[in-house]
């Protein structure tokens, strides 16, 4: 039996960070179908093993625990597999990385489709993204980061909010190219740090994982069709 049950779609998206952390940790997971967690979806929230809208799902089998939404599923796996800070002031500013991160993909993704881009919108928008960088940049930058090294929060070692950093604009700027040129405009040493991350062999692995599974998938639907046409 693998160590979690993850409920997600065939895309990176959301799962990807659930999956860069167990990766990172070196922890096994099986992955569930979209047959499979349509049939979960469409049960009662009191026959759920969490109560939930829409995935991601992560069970902990060795816990017999199941819990919905991308930070919380964060937030336990990092508290699970020692991935937190120690400092109270660290780690809620970690949970504030996740937080933001969840919000910038929802906003890339006009809140999961509810409209499509056009070359106005994602005009407009260009700016409200690069702030979004620039926000990480100075977050890094007032603890130490550099192009050269350093951790985003000035951990030690590389933790929760440095995988998520590295999936969140990893994941875009491999799939997008104007976001990849706004990044390293916008937020060069997140950009490094992102990089190096990502060329860890647990990490490095997973993107080859996934490219070979999801191809150039980002978040999948009309939405991602909408924004190849603005973004790429």
């Amino acid at each position: 039996m693998s160590d979690f049950d993850l409920y997600y779609w065939p895309v990176p998206f959301r799962g990807e960070f659930i999956r860069a952390i167990l990766a990172f940790s070196g922890k096994t997971w099986t992955e569930h179908d979209a047959e499979e967690i349509g049939e979960i979806m469409a049960r009662a929230p009191d026959r759920q093993d969490v109560p939930f809208m829409g995935p991601p799902v992560l069970v902990d089998n060795s816990q017999h625990f199941a819990i919905a939404q991308m930070p919380a599923i964060a937030f336990y796996l990092a508290e699970t597999l020692d991935l937190l800070p120690t400092s109270r002031e660290s780690r809620a500013a970690t949970i504030k990385v996740v937080n933001d991160a969840n919000d910038v993909i929802d906003e890339l993704t006009l809140d999961g489709g509810r409209e499509m881009w056009t070359q106005e919108k994602w005009r407009d928008f260009t700016p409200r993204l690069g702030r979004w960088m620039e926000i990480w940049e100075a977050t890094g930058r007032k603890h130490g980061l550099g192009e050269d090294g350093g951790t985003l929060l000035g951990s030690d070692n590389p933790g929760l909010a440095d995988i998520v950093t590295a999936v969140l604009w990893s994941t875009m700027s491999e799939r997008f190219g104007r976001i990849r040129e706004l990044l390293h405009r916008s937020a060069p040493c997140v950009a490094s740090l992102t990089n190096r991350m990502m060329r860890m062999p647990s990490l490095a692995r997973l993107s080859r994982t996934s490219r070979e599974r999801y191809a150039d998938a980002y978040c999948g639907g009309e939405i991602e069709k909408s924004l190849r046409k603005v973004a790429t």
